[in-house]
């Protein structure tokens, strides 16, 4: 398939993901979904079937010949490369025409985290004397504790957690089959869910977390239990599943784990993509290096 239709296929699918699973707020993603629909009109006019780096240089100098502002050029630059990361995370291309744009690398923003107030109000807004408090502790609970995505958090099935053992198995980018280990409060939760799970309908048996109907839950779902939970708690910042995820490898480094295991439990393939992290722990380390070092 040629990436003309690919655009046009998926952009839908890609606007869900960025504001349900990464948390981008509805303007950004009414941006993204303009900067596409500028790109494919632009690859229509020109007849490009497949985007190569050329055809990617020729649309920026376009722009720049249309007396876009640089903000919007960049902005549209962005755009474009995550929708192509998107597009080979999904397997619907096999590499994106990025790789090779050196010119164009984007600095990585630091990530927002919840601190550890914030978590723990969070945690305590389920009523688990009710059946979806149960369910909703748990869900909380493990996506804070074991740092997963929220796709990998929906497609859990129950075989995939072994409560004895305190891991769970989950399935990250490229169906790569990672282990993380999870703490008591997690299996406790887990535990307590599954006692009512049974309550909630049938349908989906084989998945772990279902909603009140027994359907499988959509990433959506989770955002929205997410959103009611941070409302609740009085926390202002923008909340969505993969702050959850930031904040657990973030309050991991800062505790003093090692970036090696905490990119195992993450998933990452690159190292480098988990040193972003790695920001939190500077006061701690100027504060060691003051206390501890002859010339602090």
């Amino acid at each position: 398939m040629a990436e003309a239709e690919v655009i046009k296929k998926y952009r839908e699918k890609f606007l869900d993901f960025i504001t349900f699973e990464k948390g981008l707020s509805p303007n950004t993603a009414k941006a993204y979904k303009s900067d596409l629909s500028l790109f494919e009109e632009y690859l229509k006019k020109h007849k490009i079937g497949e985007v190569t780096e050329d055809a990617l240089v020729d649309f920026i100098f376009e722009l720049k010949n249309k007396k876009y502002s640089e903000l919007s050029i960049a902005r549209a630059i962005v755009a474009i490369k995550v929708f192509f990361v998107f597009l080979v995370r999904d397997k619907a291309i096999e590499k994106s025409p990025f790789e090779q744009m050196s010119p164009f690398k984007s600095h990585k923003k630091i990530p927002e985290v919840l601190n550890a107030e914030d978590i723990k109000n969070m945690l305590a807004g389920p009523d688990l004397a009710k059946k979806h408090g149960l369910r909703d502790k748990a869900i909380l609970e493990l996506l804070y504790s074991a740092g997963i995505r929220v796709s990998e958090l929906v497609n859990l099935e129950l075989t995939d957690i072994n409560i004895e053992e305190k891991v769970i198995r989950c399935f990250g980018k490229g169906s790569k089959e990672r282990i993380v280990p999870v703490g008591d409060y997690v299996t406790e939760a887990i535990k307590e869910y599954l006692t009512v799970r049974k309550d909630f309908g049938k349908g989906f048996e084989s998945s772990l977390f279902v909603t009140q109907r027994g359907s499988k839950f959509t990433r959506q779902g989770i955002w929205k239990i997410l959103k009611q939970y941070a409302k609740k708690a009085g926390i202002s910042k923008n909340v969505y599943p993969h702050i959850f995820r930031h904040s657990f490898a973030t309050h991991l480094l800062s505790g003093g784990a090692d970036l090696r295991s905490v990119q195992e439990m993450l998933g990452h393939a690159n190292i480098i993509t988990t040193q972003i992290y790695t920001h939190v722990d500077r006061s701690r380390l100027k504060n060691t290096h003051k206390r501890f070092h002859p010339r602090g």
